[in-house]
Parts: structure tokens; C-alpha cells; sequence
């Protein structure tokens, strides 16, 4: 009997990606899979799209419903309920690194004897995620700061950027990038000098992406050799116009940022990004906020001491950035996820599955006692 993968709908508001898209679908129903896959109102594909891939469109939110032995692929969280879940999920689930909520969210699966194999800790034979959306989310992250400094540049310096919504293509993207850009330097007579930390990886090589294509010269690139050269918090960060956080945290290291190293009057940073978005992580190294924003608000003030110049401060904490051009980080992640995907019929003797069921077990053994009962409060972490 061939393995059937319900690919669900996407819950979350303004979240457009997909896990697997048409093309991908098409490859694993040649493959001798049987795909199904959920009628979405929110997904960049297309219902008509999968047809003709040999998938079958089920009703929206029909997973719940599903026999137990199909494996269930997703992106984001699932919606908040209590119910046990008896699939195997595979997603991103944001409750392995002790976030908001995370044993309420983890407690689910053992409650109805499912399983999470989480796509965060998928991973190769040399250790390196073998399937991620870390380059579209930093490429996302710098154009939504380089558009808060023009705008702050142009506006009143309490009018926040307006709500944005996601694009066609990469191309429409950096042409509102660069047109915003001119705007700002208009005022200022220079570009703005960007700080990218976490540059040599994904995350970080698609925030210096966008900056060159948006025409900028001036691009600091820093990663564990130069936070490893010495702790933060960094001045270098206060005197550049925008930082763009894209490390992976993975244990306590000093802040990059607090809210006594931008009391300086010197200050010049006036937009951070912080594409990690470990909100509610208590090791996040930007400490100066404490909420997720959104696309239809992307900015968040931070409130400075007394005596700070008068330059604005704001943060962006979008954590589905990818969000902003999910057709083409829909495909290139599918893309990527597609020789795992099609190890699924015998995930319990493929290693990739294996080492994520193995972490999944680990996790479990770690939840307190009634961690099955009550209700999520998640705040997420990028992917």
C-alpha cells in the first residue's frame, strides 16, 4: 500500500508558503506516493496548480480526520487546541529550545501517541540542516529594514512603516527596496552602512544579497570570528543605521545590544532586524524587545533611557519573513526537502527521520508532569 502524505493547509495569518509544491508533488506522486493535499485560501499555489500533478485536493483542515497511518507535512505551528495528535507531523513546531508554551505544544504527541519530526533538526551526515528557508528569511529581513530607514527618513519619526504584503517575485521586492533607498539618501546624502551578523551563514548570505542588490556599498559582514574577538554588546552595532541579526542560537552568549549601549548620544542605528527572532528565547542577545511583529505591523518603538538622542528605534521580529516571497522560497526549500521527503515510505530505518525521531524522544523525556493538559501560547521562532 502506497504512503500517503496529507500535506495541510496553512493556519497562520499571511502565511503563503508551502512545504510541498506542486512540482515537488508531482515527484513524489511519480515516486509512488499518495499525496493529498489540502485546498488552501492563504497558499501562493494555487488549488488549480496541483492539478494534474497526480495529487488529490482534500477539504481544508481535513488532517484532524485522516487515518492515523498518514503522515501529515506542514509548515508553521498548528493552531492552538488541546486534542492529542496521533499523526506523524512533520513541520516546524518551535518548542525544542524552551520557547513560550513549548511544553503544552510537545506534550500533544505523547498524549495521542504521534510524533513530531521537526524540520529544524533535519539533518545531514556532516550536521548541516538539510532542508531550511534561512536564505529568503535574511533576504526578507534587510529589505524590510532598509525600507523602515528610508521611511523614517521621510516621515514623522512616530509614524510607523505601513503593513507590507507578500510579493510576486524577488525582482518586484528589490525594486521597492532600491526606490525606497534613493528616497532615504535624498535626505541624508549617503546610503546606510549596514551591520549583518551571522553572515557566512543562509540566514546572513541572503541579507547581504539584498543589500548589493539595493546598491550598497557599505556592508559589514561579521560571524563567529569577530563576536568569538571579543563579548558584546558591540559598538559597532550602535554606530551602524541598520543591524540585521541572522545567527542560529544555540546556548547563552553575551548580548550583542542592550539598553544601556544605545543610550549614547551618538547613537545611529535606528533600525534593527532580527531575522533569529528567538522573542521569547531567555537567551535572546538583543534584549530591547519583546514581541513578534507582523507584516501588517512590522515595526515595534523601543523605548529608549532618558537623555538618548532623539533618533527613532525600531525592531522588526517577523518570524515567517520567508513569508514575504513565498513563492520562491516555497520552491527552493521543497526543493531541498525533496531526497528526505522521499525517504518517508520507511522513515523509521532512513537516518535522517531516524535522528529526528531520536531528538523528538529526548525532548519528551524533558516535559514536567501535566504538560499534556491545557492550552499554547506559542510565540514562534523564524522558519
Amino acid at each position: 500500500m502506497a504512503t500517503v502524505l496529507h500535506v495541510r493547509a496553512e493556519t497562520k495569518p499571511l502565511e503563503h508558503r508551502s512545504a510541498i509544491t506542486p512540482a515537488i508533488a508531482k515527484k513524489l506522486v511519480d515516486a509512488g506516493y499518495t499525496v493529498n493535499v489540502e485546498r488552501s485560501p492563504l497558499s501562493i499555489f494555487k488549488d488549480s496548480e496541483y492539478q494534474g500533478t497526480g495529487a488529490t485536493l482534500v477539504p481544508t483542515g481535513s488532517w484532524t480526520d485522516a487515518p492515523a497511518e498518514h503522515i501529515i507535512v506542514g509548515l508553521k505551528e498548528l493552531p492552538e487546541e488541546d486534542f492529542p495528535l496521533k499523526h506523524v507531523h512533520v513541520q516546524f513546531a518551535h518548542c525544542y529550545k524552551g520557547q513560550g508554551g513549548w511544553n503544552t505544544v510537545l506534550g500533544r504527541f505523547p498524549q495521542g501517541k504521534g510524533t513530531l519530526l521537526d524540520l529544524e533538526f533535519l539533518e545531514d551526515e556532516h550536521g548541516r540542516r538539510v532542508a531550511a528557508f534561512g536564505y529568503h528569511a535574511g533576504f526578507a529581513g534587510a529589505a524590510l529594514a532598509l525600507m523602515a530607514w528610508a521611511w523614517q527618513l521621510t516621515h514623522d519619526k512616530n509614524d510607523p512603516l505601513p503593513g507590507v504584503t507578500p510579493y510576486e517575485s524577488e525582482g518586484a521586492l528589490v525594486k521597492d527596496v532600491k526606490d525606497a533607498v534613493e528616497k532615504g539618501k535624498s535626505k541624508t546624502g549617503h546610503p546606510p552602512r549596514v551591520l549583518v551578523i551571522g553572515a557566512l551563514g543562509r540566514c546572513g548570505k541572503g541579507a547581504v544579497d539584498l543589500c548589493e542588490k539595493a546598491g550598497l556599498s557599505e556592508i559589514l559582514k561579521w560571524d563567529l570570528l569577530e563576536t568569538k574577538a571579543k563579548p558584546g554588546p558591540y559598538q559597532e552595532i550602535v554606530e551602524s543605521d541598520v543591524f540585521v541579526n541572522c545567527i542560529y542560537l544555540s546556548a547563552k552568549i553575551p548580548p550583542f545590544i542592550s539598553p544601556d549601549s544605545l543610550s549614547s548620544a551618538d547613537r545611529k542605528l535606528s533600525v534593527v532586524c532580527d531575522v533569529s527572532c528567538d522573542t521569547t528565547n531567555p537567551h535572546n542577545p538583543i534584549p530591547i524587545y519583546d514581541i513578534n511583529t507582523t507584516f501588517k505591523e512590522p515595526t515595534v518603538p523601543v523605548k529608549l533611557a532618558s537623555g538618548s538622542n532623539d533618533l527613532p528605534l525600531t525592531v522588526i521580529s517577523i518570524d515567517h519573513l520567508p513569508s514575504l516571497l513565498p513563492r520562491e522560497a516555497s520552491e527552493a526549500f521543497s526543493g531541498a526537502l525533496l531526497p528526505s521527503l522521499l525517504q518517508l515510505k520507511d522513515w523509521k530505518n532512513a537516518r535522517v527521520w531516524q535522528q529526528a525521531e531520536k531528538l523528538f524522544r529526548e525532548k519528551c523525556a524533558t516535559l514536567p508532569d501535566g504538560a499534556v493538559d491545557g492550552h499554547a501560547e506559542l510565540v514562534a521562532g523564524q522558519s
